[in-house]
């Protein structure tokens, strides 16, 4: 069925349906991977086929589960959500684009998988493990390698599953709507075709929500790592601080000037320097620890314990105060406590603090030092950062997908669908509006909001208009019937006085639309031979005689052939008709049917020759519709009794018209008249008027 069932609503259950066992493939495919110790993740596998089955919200949803549940045993793979959710971007994107159809585009798409998910993960990785001491180029070759492997197994997966579901199915787990019921396939792509003069709703939307996301996850991304980074210093501040105090309490403060002196030949020197190593390894954030005693040639060493990257200087050693030490040197030389200073000199980026040692006396005799490197609390900061960034994008993307979705099921749609239906309106005939109003019926949108409303105000509106519509046919039928009626009161009334015409309007009328429909049925004059014209002219048929309500009694029923004097008059009633219709068209300018009335009043005696009354135009000259009459005219005239002739056969009659087509008749017209010889026997037979005479030589004199 090309067409999905108006009144019949979606079941979420499908799509539920659908997420549930992704979300499933997900966790057995990490698992598997996990248990038997498989180089993959195997991870999206349910990601993909959920968005390549579901679409967009689908793909993205099972996606944030995975990672969300995951997250819960290891919390870092919150952190890489994103990687899940551009699959289920690209999954949705490539099977709209019909990509799963076919094996071969299928694996076109594995490089694109690979790419979205290996540039991300290495990144991520990067920054949020830097002690695995790898450049990014190391990290990103080897995430490819995987990558390659893992999206591969993953699309061909998918693929398989894919092709092997039914079609039906398929259908059921696009869940379009939620507040109409669903669109038929024609709707549906015209509601997809359909382009706003600018900016659809639905990317201001998604502009408005992209520059609000930004916006607002910029701003708590800049509070945050300003927190963050002063939460970072003070606790490591507080780390170095309380280092620092403990080897000042380590430290013999009555024997500094002998450590200085004999270094570690001084009794308990190497003593205290092991407890000091100890404090150090301790603590991983401190990168030095040292004793110095300050004079003014500079600082003589104490302690300085050795790192694997610098060895440390000697007991008694003098080390020059570095440059940025030089505003302290006062507080140093005097003992007095300084605050923690962060330097960027010959050592390094360091954050050192310094602690007095005072000898028993309360004497300070030496400071003692803790170093923690910047560089390490920067790359806190950095991988800090980078999972804000990570958890913002999913996020994003999550917020996003569900927003869109939401706003085209609950806005767009049932609006385009509004828009859709109240363009399609047909007013062709009954039928038509009933249609257009069950089909804006049908769509049954229930939003609960301002949309319901107007659409609920809409139909009502346009239920109104159908009933309103129909009463005002329903009248205009009841005009017609009366106007029709009128018409033809008034035209037995001109005919009445013609004692020997019986029949002749009807008659006329009837053999009118027997040629007007031979005519339309060969081809004929069809720029003029239109539904409106042949109705019009049926309308105005019974008037065409209008004019002989002036001529005298005397002259219509005269038994006899009529003088020049009598014809001259006789003649006049063509003139004298289109004057009365014109009267007629200044009350009602807009009637079709009087224009036509006044044709054929006033040409209907013109000849195809220019050889009639009362202007003497010929050919094509002649309205169509006066051309029509003269043939009808005639030819009741001549199977009809007349005071002045007795009726003629039907056969006489059609003869006479096919000798005087081309000269008196248009020859189109009488062709078709002569073709429909049948239709017109049985309307002269019906109304009794061809009295068929046996005197073939009887008077052909042209009737009045």
């Amino acid at each position: 069925m090309s067409q999905t069932e108006t009144g019949r609503k979606q079941n979420p259950a499908y799509v539920i349906t659908l997420c549930a066992v992704c979300f499933g493939l997900n966790m057995l495919g990490a698992f598997i991977c996990g248990k038997f110790g498989i180089n993959m993740y195997l991870d999206t596998v349910g990601t993909v086929l959920a968005a390549v089955c579901g679409g967009y919200i689908p793909g993205i949803l099972v996606a944030f589960c995975t990672t969300f549940i995951k997250g819960l045993s290891d919390h870092e793979a919150l952190f890489y959500s994103l990687v899940g959710m551009l699959m289920g971007v690209c999954g949705a994107f490539f099977s709209k684009h019909k990509f799963f159809n076919n094996f071969f585009k299928t694996v076109a798409t594995i490089p694109v998988f690979m790419i979205v998910a290996v540039i991300p993960d290495s990144i991520l990785t990067w920054f949020l493990y830097p002690e695995n001491q790898t450049t990014f180029a190391e990290q990103f070759a080897s995430d490819f390698r995987i990558e390659l492997a893992d999206k591969s197994v993953t699309v061909i997966i998918v693929f398989l599953i894919f092709i092997l579901l039914p079609k039906t199915l398929l259908k059921k787990f696009r869940y379009q709507v939620l507040y109409q019921a669903p669109l038929t396939d024609e709707m549906a792509k015209a509601v997809r075709k359909s382009r706003p003069r600018s900016l659809s709703i639905n990317i201001k939307i998604a502009l408005i929500l992209t520059l609000a996301s930004f916006l607002i996850a910029g701003s708590s991304t800049v509070i945050s790592f300003v927190l963050y980074r002063d939460a970072t210093i003070h606790d490591h501040e507080s780390i170095a601080t309380g280092v620092a105090e403990v080897v000042a309490g380590t430290i013999d403060a009555d024997r500094v000037d002998e450590f200085i002196a004999e270094g570690s030949a001084a009794e308990g020197y190497d003593e205290t320097e092991e407890r000091l190593y100890m404090l150090r390894e301790s603590h991983v954030d401190i990168l030095y620890i040292y004793v110095y005693k300050i004079e003014e040639d500079g600082c003589h060493v104490v302690f300085d314990l050795d790192t694997e990257e610098t060895e440390g200087s000697e007991a008694g050693d003098i080390m020059p105060f570095d440059d940025s030490f030089s505003h302290l040197i006062p507080d140093l030389l005097a003992g007095r406590p300084i605050a923690p200073i962060i330097t960027n000199d010959s050592f390094g980026w360091l954050m050192t603090v310094y602690k007095p040692v005072y000898d028993s006396s309360g004497n300070c005799v030496c400071y003692a030092a803790a170093d923690i490197s910047m560089n390490d609390i920067a790359a806190y900061q950095n991988r800090f950062v980078a999972k804000l960034i990570a958890l913002f994008i999913g996020f994003f993307i999550l917020i996003i997908a569900i927003s869109l979705w939401f706003v085209r099921s609950n806005l767009l749609t049932p609006v385009n669908t509004i828009a859709y239906s109240a363009g399609a309106f047909a007013f062709n005939n009954d039928d038509a509006l009933e249609e257009n109003v069950e089909r804006l019926r049908k769509l049954d949108i229930r939003t609960g909001d301002e949309i319901e409303n107007l659409y609920l105000a809409f139909l009502k509106t346009t239920e109104d208009s159908l009933r309103y519509v129909e009463d005002i046919e329903k009248k205009n039928e009841t005009i017609s019937k009366m106007q029709n009626s009128l018409i033809m009161v008034l035209a037995d009334l001109v005919e009445s006085r013609d004692k020997c015409t019986g029949d002749h309007v009807r008659k006329t009328a009837a053999y009118a639309h027997i040629i007007m429909t031979e005519m339309k049925k060969r081809g004929f004059y069809p720029e003029l031979l239109t539904d409106d014209f042949i109705n019009d002219v049926m309308n105005a048929a019974p008037l065409h005689d209008i004019g002989k309500i002036h001529v005298s009694d005397m002259i219509l029923n005269k038994p006899a052939k009529l003088n020049d004097e009598e014809f001259k008059q006789m003649q006049s009633h063509t003139t004298l008709g289109s004057r009365i219709i014109d009267r007629a068209i200044d009350i009602v300018p807009d009637s079709a049917y009087l224009h036509e009335a006044k044709n054929l009043s006033e040409y209907h005696h013109e000849k195809w020759n220019g050889k009639g009354y009362p202007h003497g135009i010929s050919g094509e000259d002649i309205p169509l519709s006066a051309r029509i009459m003269a043939v009808a005219d005639v030819f009741d005239a001549l199977v009809s009794r007349r005071s002045y002739k007795p009726p003629f056969s039907v056969e006489k009659a059609m003869d006479i018209i096919r000798s005087d087509a081309g000269t008196h008749f248009d020859p189109l017209v009488a062709e078709a008249f002569i073709s429909a010889e049948a239709e017109v026997r049985k309307v002269a037979e019906e109304f009794g008027s061809a009295e068929y005479s046996k005197d073939e030589n009887a008077d052909t004199t042209e009737p009045k």
